[in-house]
């Protein structure tokens, strides 16, 4: 073999070789995926649609569908369209409590004009040496937190002795303010009954964005049944899984009442008449 044929050999070799390297580098973002770290930072983010505030003043009108929330979340709360039902989101399944206590599988393209979700992950476990009602349960958990100026996710199984619960009706415009709605609230009482509490607990630093404290959901083991918490005794020896959650996204309503409404106002004592 001639010098000149060896050296034409060796640069179709080069050549080959840098059009696989190429190749390679192309396809490396695909094969990869997300870049290191982003799929942890999604799973450990508290997505919310529009605000609390907003909320208390009567901005009823769904803005996501809950196909779309269900994207960003395995576990949340909110409300239906028009304040129809307590939203309750378990394990991948979303449902709403509505005014007559029975549990409605949410429709995909229904929408919600207040709701969080995020994708649960137990961080931390706090266990309940004795029975405890709710006010006791809050200061039990909080005790455990590792921080006051993060997002909780908070999941409670068991089978429990009582459990009081609340949803209200579909509301019709012009829309009255969420305090006036429940004071005219349907109350359940729910006794020795298996379930599960979900729901979390917000940071001062989110005031008149989301519920300071706590916000629980409830649903019973069949799925018959359940509601916006108003107090739960939980039996001892019983285990409250914690999820940390340190992101927050937020996605206000483009249209609608929300454009409009007054958000600069103190609204602490209609969210504490309502919770």
């Amino acid at each position: 073999m001639s010098d000149s044929t060896v050296l034409r050999y060796a640069l179709v070799a080069v050549a080959f070789f840098c059009i696989g390297a190429l190749v390679a580098l192309a396809a490396a973002p695909l094969l990869a995926g997300s870049p290191p770290g982003e799929e942890d930072t999604c799973r450990e983010t508290l997505y919310q649609v529009s605000t609390i505030d907003a909320l208390l003043q009567g901005v009823y009108d769904g803005s996501m569908t809950f196909d779309e929330l269900a994207e960003h979340g395995d576990f949340g709360i909110g409300c239906g369209d028009r304040l129809d039902g307590e939203l309750i989101g378990v394990d991948g399944d979303w449902y709403l409590i509505r005014v007559d206590g029975r549990v409605y599988p949410v429709d995909g393209d229904a929408t919600t004009p207040f709701a969080a979700a995020t994708f649960f992950d137990t961080d931390i476990t706090v266990a309940v040496e004795e029975p405890m009602n709710l006010t006791a349960l809050q200061s039990r958990v909080e005790s455990e937190l590792p921080s006051e100026n993060l997002f909780y996710a908070l999941r409670v199984d068991g089978t429990f002795p009582r459990v009081v619960t609340r949803s209200v009706p579909a509301q019709e415009k012009p829309y009255p303010r969420l305090v006036d709605v429940t004071a005219n609230q349907t109350v359940f009482t729910l006794e020795n009954v298996t379930g599960t509490a979900v729901g979390f607990w917000t940071p001062e630093l989110a005031e008149g964005v989301n519920v300071p404290g706590y916000h629980l959901h409830f649903i019973t083991a069949d799925r018959t049944a359940g509601g916006h918490v108003l107090d739960i005794v939980v039996p001892a020896d019983s285990i409250v899984q914690v999820d940390t959650t340190a992101n927050f996204t937020m996605v206000l309503p483009t249209s609608g009442d929300f454009l409009t409404v007054d958000l600069s106002g103190d609204l602490s004592q209609d969210l504490e008449a309502v919770e």
